[in-house]
């Protein structure tokens, strides 16, 4: 958390839009047959023949999204695109192109960029994205990322919200919380540090949801398994506004309620140590805290059979009709009405 002032520092004046574009993409190189044209034009080439494309934008803006007295900007480029790529495994697609935008202020220098794009970099290698483009610009306001990702998927494969039916059942990968809980813990060791800036923070106990936090992964994973397993979801979204938000999400667009029961919501056990280190429920904070980018999705119940006991899926529930609402089950076996009380973009 304390940074050394004496690293070199290159002005952005000195190269100018172009030749920092250049400069920051050198190293990205094109690995999907589907890219004819990236970097280099006034626009890319991609070529999908007979798939379906899908596209999403997410844009972060610095004291909103991040705030960079914790986030390493490595870590925040690799986040910045696993925001993204998160949205096209929700739609049963493979991820293949990237661009990314930036607006940066006068404060941040040339080697600020190569640690972002650095981080970027290793996102693209580890899952197979070509970055084929984007535009930086300059802000008033800090730093701003704007990627977007396209993907490519089967007609026949594509899954929307929309899918859900009466007795599906409802299924979540990995666990959740924990980059709630991780945010939670650099908040308070940030205040720790203002008051004493020769403290170092000991993380290590936290290091799992910390984690969660700064470096997430989309779940590319699990749509290999899926289809490994030949399990297609009737429905998916993934987790990036909370639990509660993305079931509401299925269940608004399918016109069904649902059933979700407490005690199989999946939680690690150091987000459980946390919370009651902080006195914060644990269910609260898998429900509404957001950030984890897991996969929500339903199934049929005749594909009940592929999935169970499998160590990367929880079955936490499963859909009803629309009349009998949208619910918490309690550990105490009653019923409390499920409401979307994550993130918010446009909060007071």
């Amino acid at each position: 958390m304390i940074k050394d002032k004496n690293q070199s520092r290159t002005d952005l004046n000195n190269l100018g839009e172009f030749a920092l574009i250049a400069h920051l993409t050198k190293h990205f190189k094109i690995t999907n047959t589907s890219t004819i044209k990236g970097i280099g034009d006034d626009a890319a080439v991609l070529s999908f023949k007979n798939k379906q494309i899908v596209v999403t934008t997410d844009l972060l803006v610095e004291g909103v999204h991040f705030d960079l007295s914790y986030v390493p900007l490595k870590h925040l480029g690799y986040k910045a695109v696993m925001v993204n790529l998160s949205d096209v495994y929700a739609m049963n697609a493979k991820a293949s192109q990237i661009t990314i935008s930036i607006a940066v202020s006068n404060r941040f220098p040339l080697e600020a960029l190569e640690e972002l794009y650095a981080g970027i970099e290793t996102a693209a290698s580890l899952y197979n994205i070509d970055v084929i483009g984007g535009d930086t610009t300059s802000s008033t306001t800090g730093l701003l990322i704007s990627i977007t990702a396209i993907g490519e998927v089967a007609k026949n494969d594509i899954v929307y919200r929309d899918g859900a039916k009466p007795n599906d059942l409802l299924v979540v990968s990995g666990d959740l919380g924990g980059a709630y809980m991780g945010l939670q813990i650099l908040e308070r060791e940030k205040e720790v540090y203002k008051v004493n800036p020769n403290n170092q923070p000991d993380l290590e106990p936290y290091t799992y949801i910390v984690e969660r936090q700064l470096k997430p992964e989309a779940r590319k994973d699990i749509i290999k398994l899926l289809k490994d397993l030949n399990v297609k979801p009737t429905a998916m979204i993934d987790v990036s506004d909370g639990l509660s938000s993305e079931i509401l999400h299925i269940c608004t667009s399918s016109k069904v309620g649902c059933d979700v029961y407490e005690n199989k919501i999946p939680l690690d056990p150091q987000v459980i140590s946390t919370c009651e280190e902080f006195n914060i429920d644990s269910t609260t904070v898998a429900l509404n805290g957001g950030e984890d980018y897991e996969l929500l999705f339903t199934i049929a119940q005749e594909d009940f059979s592929k999935i169970k006991a499998n160590p990367n899926l929880s079955i936490i529930g499963h859909i009803t009709d629309a009349s009998s609402g949208t619910h918490l089950v309690t550990r105490a076996n009653t019923k409390i009405e499920l409401k979307a009380q994550g993130w918010k973009n446009f909060s007071a």
